[in-house]
Formats: structure tokens, sequence, C-alpha cells
């Protein structure tokens, strides 16, 4: 990496400005930006953005009330392979309630009263829909069968 390099990254930093991904790791990013203007717009206050453990990844940690919510945003460019919120499977569900679980214990916040949300966008050509889903899933999830 060239100095110019490094000082141009430096200043893009300094603007504010935020690292782009090419491919679909850039969409999922524009896709959570989209999904936290949302979330601000409905009320939530973000406390925690992209909140990771060895069991899993949060994309947000919001506040909506008194409410503690773990957020998932799951976005489709189309319903080929049906809705977006239908990504989140059992697994998917399993591994974001082990995260939360283990950023409550990094908080202290054990007796919080908890929500699970997916926030849905689906990308059209010029436009995109944006629902958010209060109470999506509830936790624990069912063992997985054991074979």
């Amino acid at each position: 990496m060239t100095l110019r390099v490094v000082f141009e990254r430096i200043l893009q930093l300094l603007k504010g400005e935020h690292r782009r991904y090419r491919g679909l790791r850039g969409v999922g990013q524009e896709w959570e930006r989209l999904a936290e203007k949302h979330l601000r717009k409905a009320g939530y206050e973000i406390r925690a953005r992209n909140f990771r453990t060895h069991v899993g990844e949060i994309d947000f940690v919001a506040q909506d009330g008194n409410i503690l919510c773990f957020v998932e945003v799951k976005g489709r460019h189309g319903t080929g392979f049906g809705l977006p919120e239908e990504a989140v499977n059992a697994e998917k569900q399993r591994r974001i309630f082990r995260a939360a679980q283990a950023y409550l214990q990094q908080e202290r916040l054990e007796e919080a009263v908890c929500r699970f949300d997916v926030v849905s966008i689906l990308q059209r050509e010029k436009t995109s829909d944006v629902t958010i889903l209060r109470g999506a899933f509830v936790g624990p999830p069912r063992p997985r069968p054991r074979h």
C-alpha cells in the first residue's frame, strides 16, 4: 500500500465516508444503512451495529421504548427465492439468539425485556420496499435434531 493510498483512506475516514465493498457484501452494507434509516425513523435508538461473537452476529441492537431489540436485516432483489424474511430460518434464529445472550451477558442486561425483529428489504428496480417485522420470532428456538 502506497503512502498516497493510506493518505486518501485517512481523508475518507475524517470526512466520515464509509468504505464501500463490491458485490454482495456492498449490497448488504447498503441494505443495512437503509434499514438503520428506517429504524431511526420508526423511533428505534441504535445501541450497537454488527455485534459479533463466536456464535453469531447481530446486525443491530436497538432500543424501542423500554424493549431491547435484536434486529436482523435481510434483503432480496426479487421474490424468486422467497421473501427476504423467509431467509431467517431456524438455524439463523438460533445463532441470533445465542449472540443476543452473549450481548446481554457482556452488557450486564440479563433482566432486560427483549424482542427479535427483522427488517425485510425487497429491492425493486428504482425503489426498495422496507418492512420492519416486530417480534418476528421468539427464542429460544427448538434444538436442532441430532442424527
